[in-house]
């Protein structure tokens, strides 16, 4: 029988060196700062929780954010796909393995260049065996416009009050500049003016987290080769 458990460290240790040479390769000097599947990567919250400054149950700045780890189990969650319609994310993920991303809306550059990346690699991410969602602040209105002005084809979920984010434990409270901004961008529902950090997980049938890249500098983002050749290291394991 094969040694499944030194089959998944080998594969596990190879797909973090990889990353990490081409993240350096590319020009990130801020390691600490990302959240990924292995040690390499990994930023280890040391600062106590009762020294982090909240508000709304988040913390003030995308540096603090506490988020669910691999091997964690996504929440349980319902949001609303840009057609109106609620869409059950567990049930979805249940039936197929899920690239998900979190971005912070249509309006920011950084999140179009990262939704037309992931419309590139969207057919062969589906011959791998996943499915793609993406889940903003954005309203279902506001959802469609992307859609229609970048043609993507995979799902896109309105989390405007910024549920999802909050139980990812991604959110966290957005820059005064955006106070009036952010609830026009959200149909009025994000009260609290909340933001994700934008955020990359690979999850498996059972929603367990392989995989994740977070990064709470928003002009970097997991390219899609490097998101591409991390789905297909974990083919194996969705």
């Amino acid at each position: 029988m094969r040694n499944n458990r030194g089959s998944k460290a080998t594969l596990v240790n190879a797909l973090s060196a990889f990353i990490l040479v081409s993240l350096l390769a590319s020009g990130f000097s801020a390691a600490a700062n990302i959240y990924t599947r292995s040690g390499i990567l990994t930023k280890e919250m040391s600062i106590p929780v009762d020294t982090v400054k909240m508000v709304a149950g988040v913390p003030l700045k995308a540096e603090d954010v506490s988020p669910l780890l691999i091997g964690e189990q996504i929440p349980v969650l319902q949001m609303r796909k840009s057609t109106g319609e609620m869409f059950d994310l567990n049930m979805s993920v249940s039936e197929t393995a899920t690239i998900l991303v979190f971005y912070r809306g249509g309006w920011c550059p950084y999140c179009s260049k990262q939704l037309s990346g992931l419309q590139e690699i969207e057919k062969d991410l589906i011959k791998m065996g996943y499915q793609v969602i993406a889940i903003s602040t954005d309203s279902p209105d506001n959802l469609n416009k992307s859609i229609d002005k970048q043609k993507l084809s995979y799902t896109l979920l309105s989390d405007a009050d910024l549920n999802a984010a909050k139980h990812f434990g991604i959110a966290f409270k957005g820059p005064k500049n955006y106070d009036k901004f952010l609830p026009e961008s959200s149909g009025g529902k994000n009260v609290d003016l909340l933001l994700p950090v934008p955020s990359v997980f690979i999850l498996n049938k059972k929603g367990g987290i392989l995989f994740e890249y977070i990064n709470p500098n928003i002009t970097q983002r997991i390219s899609a080769a490097l998101l591409k050749a991390a789905a297909a290291a974990l083919r194996e394991e969705v």
